[in-house]
């Protein structure tokens, strides 16, 4: 089976990022199937090139990486300028909606394709791919787009609200199956066509992760001696409320607690300016990693934080990062209600905050800080449910079976 992805936000483990395609890629190779992946050349997360070019490809058209000879990352051209504002972030989408699509052309008995969004604009290309190669499209609900732009503030135009969705709702009626990482999207999904919808919740590999490694490497580097660190791992946008976090910072200055902010985005600049203004000598924004590198990057943690604005709609979302720190054995600082809150607290992982409420996130970091035992029995309470629930391999057994599926639905001739 040839399985063709489309996704422009994509991250091997030598980029910063989310790899759960990566990851769950590997796994299709690994079980004899081909997958070719038309990516970005440009990181998501820092926006800027993440692959220099090679000597033997140049400024190529396409940029490849590969890591196996049945896995293929071709870099698509496109607009790099996604973080400066709502203008050039679409020009950024668009352009690889063509460039993609351009390149997806060329691929050779494709099988499935396989379209993600956000950005949905990409969800475009993989459609008209599927239909031209004769292909069942799979189409991927990673955040529930354009809700969660509107309710951010990001998208307010009525024109563009009202096109978005009946792109969105367009796409979803066409697609022959669709999978959510989150049960929270069900529901959305449903409601505006989907069709057949199938959870591929998101996970962690628990053999990338130590829950022994101390993390000398990154304790030194942040110069934190021997304080609580409390970590936050990932974007630094308008979704992830990070000022509540130096509210909460400046509350327990003084104390034996150090915040470290590992990332990137759109918002650091500000978020860097607010600090210094607060005089947060315990907070520390530290430069975005690659992915094999965050296992001693989080093993550097006492405890991690996931946070997002207090938005009703981010109620259905399942965290990538929060899975990260379950299978790297740490306790999770939670600022999100819904869905993910329900696992941490099935779990018993961590200490569950009301989003928004600087004051409650400060007092959960001193609980833990002041109790270290408490704090590591949480993250081994993590790491057991992670392996019993939300591993990699089993979300690529779902995957290989609706896949399986597709494909031979998909070439049984019609009566």
């Amino acid at each position: 089976m040839h399985v063709l992805i489309i996704h422009q936000a994509f991250a091997s483990f030598d980029e910063p990022g989310g790899t759960r395609h990566y990851e769950l890629a590997r796994m299709l190779v690994k079980h004899g199937h081909r997958v070719t992946i038309i990516a970005s050349p440009v990181s998501y997360i820092t926006g800027e090139a993440s692959l220099p070019p090679r000597p033997a490809e140049g400024l190529t058209r396409s940029r490849r990486a590969d890591a196996h000879p049945n896995l293929r990352i071709r870099r698509a051209r496109v607009y790099a300028a996604h973080h400066r504002s709502f203008v050039h972030r679409s020009l950024a989408f668009l352009s690889f909606m063509v460039s993609a699509f351009m390149l997806g052309l060329e691929e050779k008995d494709v099988d499935v394709v396989w379209g993600t969004s956000p950005p949905i604009s990409q969800g475009l290309s993989a459609w008209l791919l599927a239909r031209l190669k004769g292909a069942p499209l799979l189409f991927e609900v990673r955040d529930l787009w354009p809700k969660f732009a509107v309710a951010v503030g990001v998208l307010r135009s009525r024109l563009l609200i009202g096109l978005a969705e009946g792109l969105e709702r367009f796409l979803y009626r066409r697609a022959d199956a669709i999978i959510v990482n989150s049960p929270g999207f069900i529901q959305h999904v449903s409601e505006r066509g989907g069709r057949h919808v199938v959870l591929v919740p998101n996970g962690a590999d628990p053999a990338m992760f130590d829950p022994d490694r101390d993390g000398q490497r990154f304790r030194a580097r942040w110069n934190v001696g021997g304080k609580f660190v409390a970590l936050y791992a990932g974007a630094h946008g308008m979704s992830n409320d990070l000022e509540r976090l130096l509210q909460a910072a400046s509350l327990v200055a003084g104390e034996p607690i150090h915040i470290v902010l590992v990332g990137d985005g759109k918002e650091k600049p500000a978020l860097v300016l607010e600090a210094r203004r607060l005089g947060l000598s315990n907070v520390t924004f530290a430069e975005p990693v690659a992915k094999r590198e965050m296992p001693e990057v989080l093993a550097a943690a006492g405890a991690c934080i996931a946070i997002l604005r207090p938005l009703p709609e981010y109620r259905t979302t399942y965290p990538n990062k929060v899975f990260d720190y379950m299978a790297a054995g740490r306790p999770v600082v939670l600022a999100i209600e819904g869905v993910i809150r329900e696992v941490v607290e099935r779990a018993q992982c961590g200490v569950c905050v009301e989003p928004g409420n600087a004051a409650a996130l400060a007092d959960a970091l001193r609980e833990l800080a002041r109790d270290p035992v408490r704090a590591r029995r949480m993250g081994r309470n993590g790491r057991r449910y992670l392996e019993k629930h939300f591993s990699r391999e089993a979300g690529a057994a779902t995957l290989r079976n609706l896949l399986k599926d597709l494909v031979t639905r998909n070439r049984r001739p019609s009566s």
